[in-house]
């Protein structure tokens, strides 16, 4: 009797090291391959309808594009915005965000297939190869997972030379710069961020500045979803950030260097092009300023921060994200209003807001200069209260704090 065929489903994104992966596992391990690409805002239709006709040519059994800007937003991004979520103070978890959407669709469609073995093209040097990795094997935890590239530790021009053998005739001229676009943030790698000393050159970032005269643009919000640009109403946000994208991008707005501690422990940095998903955030936290008291906003601050920090690890499906998401969920119902924002060349300017529930609100006086809500009896017996703990301690350990030595 002959043996059942193997099937795999491969993480395929048209690159060398999945281009590889393809034909390795077709070739040398005899397995029937499945290809599957998570589009989260990084190809066009051009894009994958190559990437259909490159899986035909490496004789891939089925390939699929699954489009999931949408999900993605549902499922991540808006809890991003609504944790107003930078790691490091910088960087909108362009990659760490995408890779844990695509890992965890692709599992999903593995499962779909009945299949039990999935393979990636990960190395063994980042982060991904721990996010593919564990989310796998929480979704499907009997599942096969075959790394070649990692567990080879092939380089570049191994590769290019095996699939040479092959018949393989796909142009992989090595760039100077590795480019991973997505709807929330495109990345920028060379040789400027192998170092800790230098920034990347105007030519390095994908978008380059093309528009230099000064534009208004009014971000609407509602329950703290982006709906609407310049009075432009969105069915959807992922709509509204792009189209935010296609107006500030080419203000060479958002670009940075990430700095950041990866998952395995050690240093890196990445640049990075965000122009819509760091005027969204910056917007988006000025709403929240103005409409949230001080105790939604230090509490925001600090799980935000920690869900920020554990879906960069890859543990988005750890159950306490769920908790904490419902917490920042609850915390939108009065953000909603309008932020009004300058564009310039390289830079924006938050000028205001206005909204229905802002707390600013002249009714209850003006900071500074006058009060509606208070006597200044009132405050004399509030300072009074606020303080005498403190005053306290100081009488009875008969403190001289500003003693001179």
């Amino acid at each position: 009797m002959t043996q059942p065929t193997k099937k795999i489903v491969l993480a395929y994104s048209g690159g060398l090291d999945t281009t590889y992966c393809a034909a390795y596992l077709k070739k040398v391990c005899g397995y029937e391959v499945h290809g599957v690409t998570i589009n989260t805002g990084a190809f066009s239709d051009a894009d994958i309808t190559e990437l259909h006709e490159k899986a035909n040519q490496l004789g891939m059994a089925s390939f699929k594009c699954l489009d999931v800007r949408y999900t993605y937003y549902d499922e991540c991004i808006r809890f991003l915005i609504y944790g107003n979520i930078l790691k490091n103070g910088t960087y909108p978890l362009s990659v760490s965000a995408e890779r844990i959407v695509q890992a965890i669709k692709i599992a999903q469609y593995t499962k779909s297939l009945g299949i039990n073995a999935i393979a990636h093209g990960s190395t063994g040097a980042g982060n991904d190869q721990v996010r593919f990795d564990m989310i796998f094997r929480q979704l499907i935890p009997s599942v096969e997972i075959v790394t070649p590239v990692r567990d080879q530790r092939l380089s570049r021009k191994e590769e290019i030379l095996f699939l040479q053998s092959q018949g393989v005739a796909f142009n992989f001229e090595k760039a100077v710069y590795s480019i991973n676009k997505g709807i929330w943030g495109t990345s920028v790698g060379g040789k400027e961020t192998l170092t800790s000393d230098q920034y990347l050159p105007e030519s390095a970032w994908p978008t380059p500045l093309s528009t230099h005269e000064t534009r208004e643009m009014t971000l609407e919000f509602e329950h703290g979803r982006l709906l609407s640009v310049d009075e432009q109403t969105f069915e959807h946000p992922v709509d509204a950030i792009e189209y935010m994208h296609s107006l500030a991008q080419p203000y060479g707005i958002g670009r940075d260097i990430h700095v950041g501690d990866t998952i395995i422990g050690i240093k890196g940095r990445v640049g990075f092009e965000a122009a819509a998903p760091l005027i969204c955030i910056k917007a988006h936290h000025l709403l929240e300023k103005h409409v949230l008291t001080k105790w939604q906003l230090y509490w925001k601050d600090q799980l935000a921060s920690w869900y920020g920090n554990w879906l960069h690890e890859g543990q988005m499906l750890d159950p306490v994200m769920r908790d904490l998401e419902a917490f920042m969920e609850s915390t939108q119902a009065k953000v909603s209003g309008k932020v009004f924002v300058t564009l310039m060349p390289y830079r924006f300017v938050l000028n205001g807001i206005q909204s229905p529930h802002d707390l600013m609100s002249a009714q209850f006086g003006s900071y500074g200069e006058m009060n509606k809500a208070w006597s200044g009896e009132d405050v004399k017996g509030f300072i009074k209260i606020f303080g005498n703990q403190t005053s306290i301690y100081h009488q009875v350990n008969q403190t001289e704090f500003y003693e001179e030595n």
